[in-house]
């Protein structure tokens, strides 16, 4: 296992005491499992990027990694988002279910296509789209933001970063699905067949 691969790991470590902390901060509102959430989500974020300079740099690039490091994404952001859409009173805010339902309903489009492609066309090609960072970015601004506690979601520059999050997600999540289909159109699998008599 690659050093890169081991930061990943950690990254994915950290997400289960990522959600633990936000529980005990809501049930106790104790400050300190706050600062532990923002402290394991921060880290979690920036040792994204680490992972990727170590792969880069040192030329440790893996499959495992592939699978890995967009895992790694998709779960922290996913337990984020899916924690802060529970009413938690007045300790936090509330992400919308509207935001919740378009994060959660892309990434289960995409795992289905890729699946159906992976066993289709027997690899998936994946390229990463700007409109998929940017997704990524505000969803991360969002959650941060509420767990920093700046204002609640009534507040308009978080309402405008949270439609941004939205729109960015579906968007990308078109382009994604658009590209599966260039990738399974473009297989002998899917040209028609003459069915015998």
């Amino acid at each position: 296992m690659t050093t890169a691969n081991k930061i990943t790991v950690l990254r994915i470590l950290l997400i289960p005491v990522f959600v633990v902390e936000v529980l005990y901060y809501v049930g106790t509102e104790n400050e300190v499992h706050r600062l532990a959430a923002i402290l394991c989500f921060a880290v979690a974020a920036i040792l994204d990027g680490v992972d990727g300079y170590v792969a880069r740099h040192y030329h440790q690039w893996s499959e495992l990694g592939t699978v890995l490091d967009p895992l790694a994404d998709k779960l922290l952001l996913v337990s984020g988002i899916v924690v802060l859409s529970f009413n938690h009173g007045l300790a936090l805010a509330a992400i919308p279910l509207w935001l919740t339902g378009t994060i959660i309903g892309r990434d289960l489009v995409l795992a289905l296509g890729s699946i159906v492609i992976c066993l289709t066309v027997g690899k998936i090609t994946v390229r990463p789209r700007l409109t998929g960072k940017i997704a990524t970015v505000l969803q991360m601004t969002v959650v941060l933001w509420i767990l920093l506690k700046w204002t609640d979601w009534h507040d308009a520059l978080l309402k405008i970063i949270g439609l941004g999050a939205g729109l960015f997600t579906g968007a990308s999540g078109l382009l994604y699905v658009w590209d599966g289909m260039k990738q399974l159109g473009s297989h002998p699998a899917s040209s028609p067949v003459l069915k015998p008599d």
